[in-house]
């Protein structure tokens, strides 16, 4: 390491520290923070919630990022799970900078691209698996590991200032079905000394191990092979190992596979033009289907976290076509509860189940694994590795906080902690952060992207919690009241009798206003203030509810 150079090493994170999902993590070699080049690791996103009102995609502000494009050398995805690459095709168009990726994931951005009607050809670079290759003052080596996705890359970043290992999202599993297992001997190849270790964090908290998807293929054939009825199995679309194991469960039952929903489509589309599933073939579609016995058909569907549009909540809803559960049929879940899913997941196994439908998730047959190291493999990673600085990524503080602790427990020489915008230098001298950028969530509302405290969103969640009021008032020259004030109500008042006692009741306290001389002497900013007040002070004493209001003042 050459200690003496004027240049500076550091590690950024703009998203996915302090919590899973929208992960976005930048890279900076040079000797002051301004003057530096960056390489930028995934773009990704997480999704909204019931309070967001309407808003489903959020994504890391990217701003920091943005105001330096011009040196930013390139932006390097891992894998095309949604939390590491969903954002790209939203915030490329800021940065217009070269990508890099290998095959699969490739694939997957040039969807997201075209959907968007952006053509990506002249900067999308394709780069081979256990590749080499340079962006900007960064010397790349891949590493290939194993996930629950093609392809998951890790990055061994090679300057002078020393080698970062960047883990991506991993797991340690010697028989994935699909690619090969992790050599470490292999890994490191010639990376025997490594700087710092950027590392998943995501289920440091769990004990043991995180299990093999060669386990969860033969349980799934063995359940399936038990069942007598029709069957529906939902997963991740992007587990494509995880498809092609229910198309080895069907074979294996002597059930003709059917495939429902788009996004399960596109991804054994996407792996088949890349070399995969080539062997898994859908044998008929769900109009032909209608003509099999029930115990002859195994479905396959999206939907496994209670999507409403996803085709198992479509089925469970009766809204999908040719297709329907009838009393005695199976359906199985194989995923994990995503935390936040519960309530939706819930809801959609009791409409399941008063179809007559059997439902089987992991808690009953072990038919999941996760993608990510439990604390034992996580242990192992550090054993081979051995870095000199720890930074645990892909977690809330709680798995960042247990990850630090162990990496102090196995004798890491600096563990760090980092939260999204810590500026963090690695080299040279011992780690600390220097500075802190700001950061901050945008929202895609429609097809727009605006930032959190946009005030039309804080609008929309006043209505969502509270209700809305419009008043509009008609006022002659004098500013007086022409006629009555015209309210009408939204999503505040249940009963027809009580929205008619309170509406009387307002009508009275806005005649009264205009009764009072000050009131109407005032210009109509001060007036609009006013009647806000009033309509709100109103309503809270009534119901004890802050709808959103609006005041409409007509002059005739």
């Amino acid at each position: 390491m050459n200690t003496k150079s004027k240049n500076k090493l550091v590690f950024l994170p703009l998203g996915g520290t302090g919590e899973i999902g929208m992960n976005m993590n930048c890279y900076g070699y040079g000797s002051h923070i301004d003057d530096m080049k960056w390489l930028l690791v995934d773009v990704g996103i997480t999704f909204g919630d019931d309070t967001l009102g309407g808003v489903d995609v959020i994504m890391p502000d990217h701003g920091f990022i943005k105001e330096r494009k011009e040196d930013l050398d390139g932006i390097f995805i891992t894998h095309a799970h949604e939390d590491h690459v969903g954002g790209l095709a939203y915030l490329w168009p800021d940065l217009e900078c070269k990508i890099y990726a290998s095959s699969f994931t490739a694939s997957i951005i040039k969807l997201k691209f075209d959907e968007r009607g952006i053509n990506i050809d002249d900067y999308l670079n394709i780069v081979d698996l256990e590749s080499n290759f340079k962006i900007g003052p960064f010397e790349i080596q891949l590493s290939t590991l194993t996930h629950s996705i093609p392809e998951p890359n890790s990055l061994f970043i090679k300057t002078p200032l020393g080698t970062i290992y960047h883990t991506g999202d991993w797991k340690i599993d010697q028989d994935p079905m699909l690619g090969n297992p992790i050599n470490f001997d292999k890994l490191l190849n010639d990376n025997t000394e490594i700087l710092a270790m950027v590392c998943d964090s995501t289920n440091v908290l769990t004990a043991g191990r995180s299990g093999s998807e060669s386990t969860v293929r033969k349980n799934l054939v063995d359940v399936v092979k038990n069942i007598k009825s029709k069957i529906f199995v939902t997963s991740f679309a992007s587990n494509v190992a995880r498809l092609e194991s229910v198309a080895v469960a069907a074979r294996e039952s002597n059930r003709s596979l059917v495939v429902l929903g788009r996004s399960m489509h596109r991804m054994i589309s996407v792996a088949r033009e890349n070399g995969i599933l080539e062997n898994v073939n859908i044998i008929l579609n769900e109009k032909e289907a209608k003509k099999k016995k029930g115990s002859e058909l195994l479905y396959l569907c999206t939907g496994s976290q209670g999507e409403p549009r996803g085709a198992m909540m479509r089925i469970a809803n009766r809204d999908f076509p040719n297709v329907e559960i009838n009393q005695g049929d199976t359906v199985i879940f194989s995923s994990k509860i995503i935390p936040g899913n519960e309530k939706k997941l819930f809801a959609m196994f009791n409409a399941l189940s008063e179809l007559g439908a059997d439902v089987i998730t992991e808690y009953d047959e072990d038919i999941h694994v996760s993608g990510h190291p439990c604390r034992d493999e996580v242990i192992d990673m550090y054993k081979h590795v051995k870095p000199k600085i720890s930074v645990p990524v892909h977690g809330e503080y709680r798995h960042l906080k247990s990850h630090y602790e162990l990496a102090k427990e196995l004798q890491v020489e600096n563990p760090t902690l980092v939260s999204n915008g810590d500026i963090l230098q690695l080299a040279p001298g011992r780690p600390y952060v220097m500075d802190q950028c700001i950061t901050g969530r945008l929202y895609l509302d429609g097809n727009r992207l605006v930032d959190s405290d946009s005030f039309h969103l804080n609008e929309r969640r006043i209505m969502n919690f509270n209700g809305s009021m419009n008043i509009t008032c008609i006022v002659n020259k004098k500013s007086q009241l022409h006629k009555a004030p015209i309210i009408s109500t939204y999503g505040i008042i249940s009963d027809n009798d009580d929205e008619e006692d309170f509406i009387i009741n307002l009508e009275e306290e806005i005649y009264d206003f205009f009764n009072t001389p000050k009131n109407i002497n005032s210009n109509d900013k001060k007036m609009h203030k006013k009647l806000e007040s009033l309509a709100k002070n109103t309503i809270f004493r009534s119901l004890k509810k802050k709808p959103l209001t609006n005041i409409e003042i007509i002059h005739i």
